[in-house]
């Protein structure tokens, strides 16, 4: 097999079993890897009903075949798990050199079961593998956590995942970090990983990932990697400005959430832009492991030194979203999210309902006390109730259960800006209504990475569409786009690469990786297949597509009040019948037998 390894590791806290759980090349064919893998894992050993926090839960950790190689950004891995926060499956995908360095010691992926007695961390360094004592490491922030590992083992050569405070204390949107400022951060994975006594995972490598024809490859890696570099998103806006470019972009589009979601204009977007960080803070440019485009920023303030980030969805986060200008704070709130191992969408959408609630007088300064008065552009509020919710502290024990279940305990869950309890990203779909579907139909919830139409409807990639059309050729694209990403996330790659990427691209590169000779539309059946057993997994889990394949009240009774979008809302009932046909399920959301068995998951049903 090249590619994948046909090997991924198992490890069970409760009895301190480690064993290898092999596969074939037959499996991979049908699943790739990585997020492919995993689904296929959880449908297969977990009774999807779990307690997300529960030792029964499986955590698994898992690069793609790309990974590793000189594909361009072939250094992702995605987590995959029953999430805390939805209740559902999620895939929280992060970048840097960790999920490289697994393939290097020759594992596709780790399956974590069980739960420790105490804290322990896994220590591994090819085939040889131990669970360690982490008593002294629970309590650190990431950088202490990484710090003391490398310390302790002598090397610096070695990728560390590990939680923060926020994990231990299972915030249900706590990230999962590595190479202290990347994450993979969404759905709560930090939590889960806290639940399990885990602290971190420590990899050394000294293999190289087996490749069919490595000149063919090399050569299609050196044909993509042009292709990305003349793309002017790649190869331009990106390694200038970084993810941030969007900032002005999505602003000047008129869907840049503002004061959670009130409108979709900032008047204050340009101080908290790419081009701005760039002019203050900027020293350089940080790439994750061999990729061309180098988005990650690495920035200088005075109050924590040299930091990297934030990006552009942390930046509206900490920022817009709370009414907040100032983007040295925000560039230290996304700091000291790191720190503690916080996913920052979720941490700043948890703010800005808070905020909501106290504008119409349902959070009071009685109980508030001596605390920063929840009050739009209060910067206070972030670097006080940050560290608050990552210990469980006060009033940060109820923000650290997220905004839908905050705003529920004080009657109004409306005041949520959120898809099955997952906070909604950057991008108002008011102004992009294909956008407002994915969001809806979205296996992990509220999440703009696994359907990003923002890349046709405002971006015009591959090619512009209407943002207010809600025709046949929009869903159709939008289920394109579901697919295709979740072949990017099982093949190792990151999604950034469709700025300037397609379809038969990523065929390119996985057949002349792997040795096979799959057409487009067979890399895009299993993507299908991917995208359709995640639903199977929710739908057992308990999904009850009707109620929860929906958007917050706002976006559906409430029009845009002002810009380009102004009184559109997004027509979701128009189109969420449609997207269900086209999709091949029930009228009612489900994954009919026929279906399963065409895509031969049936099993699972």
């Amino acid at each position: 097999m090249y590619g994948n390894w046909g090997k991924f590791l198992r490890v069970n806290l409760s009895t301190g079993e480690v064993k290898v759980e092999e596969y074939d090349e037959e499996l991979a064919k049908k699943w790739l890897g990585s997020r492919g893998l995993a689904i296929y894992f959880l449908l297969r050993d977990m009774d999807p009903k779990v307690d997300p926090l529960s030792p029964e839960n499986m955590l698994i950790i898992t690069p793609g075949p790309l990974s590793g190689t000189s594909a361009p950004t072939g250094g992702r891995y995605n987590v995959v798990t029953k999430s805390p926060a939805t209740g559902f499956i999620t895939m929280a995908n992060s970048g840097g050199y960790f999920g490289a360095e697994l393939k290097f010691a020759g594992w596709d992926g780790i399956i974590v079961e069980g739960k420790a007695d105490n804290p322990v961390y896994i220590y591994i360094k090819d085939e040889n593998v131990e669970i360690r004592d982490a008593s002294h490491l629970w309590g650190k922030v990431v950088s202490e956590t990484e710090k003391t590992l490398r310390e302790e083992i002598g090397s610096k050569k070695v990728r560390i995942l590990s939680i923060g405070p926020a994990g231990e204390n299972l915030v249900k949107f706590a990230a999962i970090m590595n190479d202290g400022h990347r994450a993979a951060g969404r759905g709560g994975v930090g939590a889960v990983m806290g639940s399990k006594n885990l602290k971190a995972i420590v990899v050394e490598g000294s293999k190289s990932v087996p490749i069919a024809d490595r000149q063919k490859f090399m050569l299609t890696v050196r044909e993509k990697i042009n292709k990305l570099k003349n793309d002017p998103t790649a190869g331009g806006g990106l390694p200038k400005y970084g993810t941030a470019v969007l900032v002005n972009i999505i602003n000047e589009n008129g869907l840049y959430p503002t004061r959670n979601f009130q409108t979709g204009v900032f008047e204050h977007a340009y101080e908290q832009s790419g081009e701005a960080m760039a002019k203050k803070y900027l020293i350089r440019n940080q790439p994750c492991y061999a990729c061309p485009i180098g988005c990650g920023r690495v920035n200088r303030l005075p109050t924590v030194g040299v930091t990297e980030g934030p990006e552009y969805e942390s930046i509206w986060a900490l920022g817009a979203n709370l009414g907040i200008n100032d983007l040295a704070s925000i560039i230290e709130a996304n700091h000291q999210c790191d720190e503690f191992g916080l996913d920052t969408i979720s941490t700043g959408g948890t703010l800005a309902a808070a905020m909501e609630l106290y504008e119409k007088g349902y959070l009071t300064d009685d109980e508030l006390g001596d605390a920063p008065p929840f009050r739009w552009g209060n910067t206070e509020v972030l670097h006080y109730y940050i560290e608050k919710i990552a210990k469980r502290e006060g009033l940060g024990d109820k923000l650290a259960e997220g905004s839908y279940r905050f705003a529920e305990m004080y009657g109004h869950p409306e005041f949520s800006m959120s898809v099955k309890k997952l906070e909604l990203p950057a991008y108002d779909p008011r102004g992009a209504e294909g956008h407002g579907l994915g969001y809806a139909t979205n296996n992990r919830g509220g999440c703009h990475i696994k359907n990003y139409m923002i890349s046709p409807e405002i971006l015009g990639y591959p090619y512009k569409m209407d943002p207010h059309d809600i025709s046949d050729d929009k869903i159709k694209m939008l289920i394109v786009f579901q697919d295709l990403t979740a072949i990017i996330d099982a093949a190792g790659l990151c999604v950034f690469t469709t700025f300037g990427l397609g379809a038969d691209d990523y065929r390119d590169l996985l057949n002349a990786a792997l040795g096979w000779d799959f057409t487009t539309e067979e890399y895009l059946k299993i993507g299908e297949r991917i995208w359709n057993a995640e639903r199977i997994f929710n739908l057992k889990a308990g999904l009850d597509p009707l109620k929860d394949d929906t958007l917050p009240k706002r976006f559906l009774e409430e029009p845009m009040p002002e810009g380009p979008n102004k009184g559109h809302v997004v027509r979701l009932k128009e189109m969420l019948p449609r997207y269900y046909k086209l999709r091949g399920w029930t009228e009612d959301g489900r994954v009919p037998k026929e279906k399963a068995e065409e895509l031969g998951i049936a099993e699972f049903l």
